[in-house]
């Protein structure tokens, strides 16, 4: 759910029939859109979610976690050590020492020596809660809806596909040379730092709306800036 590029959600409910009708493994790649589900608003839309035989996603998308931390939730944990366990003779297990215990956490993954991520992942959710983390979900949300609204109302920009998360891409009128120079400037000149993107082969400004300081402000000033910019390339 919640496609990277544009916001977009799939069908999990459907897509899980699918995989129980063809005996599939059904895996959902949750990257940031899995994070709705703190959002009572966006959960309905994410409905066959908790059908999926694993689950992947990043705390550090849209719960504000500090980078790097995922989660993969396996919904067999013999099926997971099977594909990722390895016991080498110099990965001997034992009763006691520094070898023992069993299974190892290097037996849910293909990392060796893994650092301590969960840490941070913890003290965000045991400061803030589920809740007010849902709140700021649907914070951002609404402010990519709004830009959403700047963008339909003025002439010179054009929204390129719809906005059903957090994600909003359009473009300013002109060639594709134009959009690509004024994120540039965008970025360089410290104003702000959208990206690019291409939907149906167009190259596209992304707008992915993912932290809980962003303003409604600083979608007006984007939107103004990102006029002036391509005013001022145009007539070059």
């Amino acid at each position: 759910g919640g496609a990277v590029n544009v916001g977009a959600i799939d069908d999990l409910e459907a897509l899980a029939e699918i995989a129980r009708q063809q005996s599939l493994w059904f895996h959902v790649d949750g990257a940031f859109g899995a994070m709705g589900m703190a959002s009572a608003r966006l959960r309905p839309h994410l409905r066959g979610l908790e059908r999926a035989d694993s689950l992947a996603f990043d705390f550090h998308k849209w719960l504000h976690v500090n980078y790097d931390a995922g989660l993969v939730l396996m919904r067999s944990e013999e099926t997971h050590r099977r594909a990722f366990a390895a016991n080498p003779d110099y990965l001997k297990r034992a009763d006691e020492g520094l070898a023992a215990g069993d299974p190892w956490p290097v037996d849910y993954g293909p990392e060796l020596s893994r650092s301590f991520r969960a840490l941070k992942v913890w003290a965000q959710l045991a400061e803030h809660g589920p809740d007010k983390l849902g709140r700021l979900i649907d914070q951002n949300c609404d402010q990519a809806q709004y830009l959403a609204d700047l963008v339909d109302a003025h002439p010179k920009l054009k929204r390129v596909a719809p906005v059903d998360l957090n994600i909003c891409c359009f473009v300013y009128n002109g060639d594709e040379a134009l959009n690509e120079k004024i994120v540039i400037r965008l970025q360089t000149d410290g104003i702000a730092a959208p990206s690019t993107t291409r939907i149906n082969g167009q190259l596209a400004i992304r707008v992915n709306i993912t932290n809980h300081r962003t303003q409604y402000s600083d979608l007006d000033l984007l939107v103004a800036e990102i006029i002036r910019i391509g005013d001022e390339l145009s007539v070059v």
